[in-house]
């Protein structure tokens, strides 16, 4: 990744050189920051850790309301705490969270698929393997993966998707995979 960097700080100094031959004087700064600011983007895009969402805690729900530029809305049941999440295109997130303050469950429905290496975290090894296993189907059919350590249960079409995953291991006692919607 450095070498890409350095590749592009090299290439926007040539833009800059070439902006200050015969560009009007009040660009050459804004040639600077422009530079500055591709390089920061660069440098920060390329250093985001993946932020977990199943099984992680409480702060990884803020950092997925920052990711997904969410507006969020708290509930409190007898048994978890669940925080919805809803995306400026539609659709909305659930992250349910047990009395330890970890994240046992997530669940989605709206226009568009969640960010599947978000929602599932750590899991997502475990979800692409389990997805590479399974025979090819053809049409839309819904996806139902129950393993020991993870269940995965998605549908839809087009503009209409659904889905929740959860780790039965940490689901709270006295809540049902039925009520994680």
């Amino acid at each position: 990744m450095p070498n890409s960097i350095a590749k592009t700080w090299r290439r926007v100094t040539r833009i800059n050189m070439n902006m200050s031959n015969g560009s009007p004087s009040f660009c050459r700064p804004l040639g600077s920051v422009a530079a500055f600011v591709a390089l920061l983007a660069i440098t920060m895009g390329s250093s985001l850790p993946a932020f977990a969402s199943l099984g992680g805690n409480a702060g990884s729900i803020q950092a997925d309301t920052a990711r997904m530029g969410a507006s969020v809305n708290v509930s409190n049941t007898d048994n978890c705490e669940v925080h919805q999440l809803q995306s400026p295109a539609g659709t909305v997130v659930n992250e349910y969270i047990s009395s330890s303050g970890t994240v046992f469950a997530v669940s989605w429905h709206g226009p568009f698929l969640p960010d599947m290496q978000q929602i599932l975290g750590s899991y997502f090894q475990q979800y692409s393997a389990a997805l590479s296993s399974q025979s090819r189907q053809y049409g839309h059919r819904p996806l139902n993966i129950r393993q020991s350590g993870l269940v995965v249960q998605t549908g839809g079409h087009m503009r209409a998707h659904w889905g929740r995953v959860y780790v039965p291991s940490l689901v709270p006692e006295g809540v049902s995979a039925e009520q994680l919607q």
